[in-house]
């Protein structure tokens, strides 16, 4: 058959095999015009067929991270404004200042390297890593889930060749998320005011970061004087930062935490297949729109939730340690209080981006009970004073836990004990551990020997 008599899905089905056969070759725009009879516009197949060919000459892992990268940064230099050198000045002095007023408040030690001032590109750079790493497992189910929903809808005669292409069509469904992650970050590159304001430790170990852009707008709505309002800031974010350097344990149990997370979420095959079935071509909106609003991923299992539950008292936690030192160290500020209340408002109701990024990996990084981690912290505090409560942070296994949130007292009925000398009260799990580092049997009574203890009884039933 000549060329001039196939038909568009003919031409369009030619189109597919020139890319799954890798030869690079390009596509000839009178061919590509043909495709205008099965309603696909032909400048937007030669956009697609061009990123498609490259993504299958790409790498084995099936993600394309530089997508997320660049979208990102073109969000957030679109204001191409940069950090000013009053700026600059104006927050170094609020941090030296900080530095001085933290270490009245916390015997956790400063930081080794002096705080930045970051553009929103920069805080998209020094961040981008952590963001890959937490959007990983559920970019890796999405794409999977891609190849096995567009696989089945694809016609039984192109069966073979959707096969053959199923790294490819796995790169697509990745790369379909990692743009749309670039988006979230992108936009949440204009929302945060410092290098912890979501929570996670999102900078390197031991840096700490004010954006000047978000700031701004951050206190403007406030009523309070820029100084103030620098010298909270400089604060909490120095008491995050030192936190997790000094706590060396900490940002690997966060990000595992998230991870583990993240590694149950699944998608919704159904929904995926159902969307699959009516994918219009001629309006790719659909979705994008369906992986943004998080329509593709089913409601959380109990296991999540659980999960959720962990996460969610870890971040309370630390923020709330951060809360009290923070209003320790800016004690002498008139409006510390206005401001702190705004930020806990701010934390808990989150940002349109934020909340883009619970749709988008089904996570929402909200410190639901940050409010009650912070009496618990001030409750240790006025008991047994700061170098005590510190020292909760030096192992892991002293850490509070979600008990300690719920009942205050009982923690701090053991730190005192411990302040005074007192063995800790013994309890069933005590017991057997050193029955055990005694060589005797987990049955034997406390003190019986592995040879005195009581023989089985002997079984009734006939030989």
């Amino acid at each position: 058959m000549a060329d001039d008599d196939r038909s568009p899905e003919e031409e369009f089905q030619e189109l597919i095999r020139q890319l799954f056969g890798g030869s690079g070759a390009q596509f000839d725009p009178e061919q590509l015009e043909k495709l205008t009879g099965m309603n696909i516009d032909p400048a937007m197949m030669q956009t697609v067929m061009r990123h498609l060919q490259g993504a299958f000459a790409g790498s084995d892992d099936g993600i394309s991270w530089d997508a997320t990268k660049r979208q990102a940064l073109h969000i957030a230099n679109q204001d191409g404004l940069g950090v000013t050198a009053g700026q600059r000045t104006d927050l170094d002095q609020a941090f030296s200042l900080a530095t001085l007023w933290l270490s009245e408040a916390t015997s956790i030690s400063e930081l080794a390297q002096p705080p930045q001032t970051l553009t929103r590109g920069g805080w998209v750079e020094a961040t981008l890593p952590v963001w890959q790493e937490l959007a990983a497992p559920v970019a890796t189910s999405m794409a999977d889930a891609m190849t096995s929903a567009l696989s089945e809808q694809a016609p039984e005669d192109m069966q073979g060749m959707i096969q053959g292409a199923g790294r490819l069509m796995r790169m697509v469904g990745g790369s379909l998320f990692a743009a749309q992650l670039g988006q979230v970050v992108g936009d949440l590159s204009k929302e945060v005011v410092s290098g912890g304001d979501v929570g996670i430790p999102l900078m390197p170990d031991g840096e700490a970061a004010i954006l000047p852009q978000n700031f701004a707008d951050f206190g403007r709505d406030l009523e309070v004087p820029d100084d103030q309002l620098a010298l909270y800031a400089a604060t909490r974010e120095l008491a995050h930062a030192r936190l997790f350097r000094h706590a060396k344990w900490l940002r690997l149990h966060v990000i595992s935490q998230v991870t583990d997370y993240a590694r149950g979420v699944r998608v919704d095959t159904d929904a995926l297949e159902e969307l699959a079935s009516r994918f219009d071509p001629s309006e790719p909106e659909e979705l994008r729109r369906a992986i943004e609003s998080g329509a593709l991923l089913p409601p959380k299992s109990e296991a999540q939730l659980t999960a959720l539950g962990r996460l969610e008292n870890l971040l309370a936690t630390i923020e709330g340690w951060v809360d009290v030192v923070t209003e320790d160290a800016t004690s002498r500020l008139p409006s510390a209080a206005r401001i702190s209340e705004a930020v806990r408002r701010r934390r808990a109701v989150g940002g349109p981006a934020e909340r883009a990024l619970g749709s988008l990996v089904g996570l929402e990084l909200r410190p639901r009970r940050m409010r009650e981690a912070a009496a618990m912290w001030r409750a240790v505090t006025d008991a047994v004073g700061v170098a005590a409560r510190d020292a909760l942070w030096d192992y892991p296994d002293l850490m509070p836990t979600a008990e300690d949130i719920d009942d205050p007292a009982a923690l701090v009925a053991r730190l005192e004990a411990r302040a005074r000398g007192e063995e800790p009260v013994r309890d069933d799990m005590d017991d057997a551990l050193e029955r055990l580092l005694a060589g005797e049997e987990p049955g034997a009574a406390p003190g019986t020997p592995e040879s005195d203890a009581p023989d089985e009884p002997e079984d009734p039933r006939p030989v």
